[in-house]
């Protein structure tokens, strides 16, 4: 009966987890269209989405187009999240003629996304776009079954071994900078520096901290954050990624507990220092 349960479960499961043909093909075709004005191509059109198997497709163009890499990753993300489709997946994009992978990115909630080449901006060509859906591991039922047994392992810990070097090069000292509390802010440099001690910043993140010095107390909208970090240089993004940024800049100004980004539900970010 226990096997008979879990079985239907499976089914229903599985079942709910499709995603309709028609749908999916509507969706596919909307991540063309949106490449084709993201290359401020409005007259060219998206050819017939293809099927190349269980979970690859293909989408193609009628013309020729030039796009950014990291447009492509988020135009896909942003599809993907609202149409409810499928949260792991690969995308290659290839050029027609030697039917060779030109740029390549996988998103997977399980072993961590790989996007290896951002900020690359392709020239204009021919191009097809083959997105694999990652097949969704199904009930095991001697997985199922050892839920019993108490787990002898308790898993390890993963190490940032890749962290930046905190350490930025010396800086003159100079009146070159802008106090934000107790750091001091060298926007030529992508610095900030507290005491002895000195911390890179990105160039994004000197972006967007310039931006909230100038509007110190005031709400930063998000759109003006992704305008002026992203969309500004022909890079399409979406919310998160100012979320994602705001963080590393609130962890890295962490040492002063007088600096605060305050998240405004439905706005942006304000900058304040007590």
């Amino acid at each position: 009966m226990i096997i008979v349960v879990l079985i239907a479960a499976v089914a229903f499961i599985n079942k709910e987890n499709e995603i309709p043909a028609n749908h999916l093909e509507v969706a596919l075709r909307d991540i063309g269209h949106q490449l084709l004005l993201s290359a401020k191509d409005s007259s060219s059109t998206v050819l017939p989405v293809k099927k190349l198997n269980e979970y690859t497709y293909r989408i193609s163009f009628q013309n020729n187009v030039g796009f950014i890499s990291d447009t492509l990753m988020n135009i896909v993300e942003r599809a993907f999240q609202k149409n409810a489709l499928a949260k792991d997946y690969i995308v290659n994009l290839k050029n027609c003629k030697q039917n060779e992978t030109v740029l390549a990115f996988e998103i997977n909630d399980k072993t961590g996304n790989l996007t290896p080449c951002k900020g690359r901006k392709l020239a204009v060509g021919c191009y097809v776009i083959e997105i694999e859906f990652l097949k969704t591991n199904k009930f095991n039922f001697f997985w199922l079954l050892l839920l019993v047994i108490p787990l002898s392992v308790v898993g390890f810990y993963l190490k940032d071994t890749l962290r930046k070097n905190e350490e930025a090069a010396a800086i003159l000292e100079n009146n070159d900078y802008i106090q934000l509390g107790n750091f001091r802010f060298y926007t030529d440099n992508n610095v900030l520096k507290i005491e002895d001690k000195s911390i890179m910043l990105s160039e994004k993140e000197t972006k967007a901290l310039k931006i909230f010095a100038k509007n110190l107390n005031e709400i930063v909208e998000r759109e003006k954050l992704m305008k002026e970090i992203w969309e500004d240089e022909g890079i399409v993004v979406i919310s998160r990624n100012v979320d994602v940024l705001v963080s590393k800049l609130r962890k890295k100004l962490s040492d002063d507990n007088s600096i605060k980004f305050i998240n405004i539900h439905g706005k942006g970010y304000k900058f304040i220092i007590e």
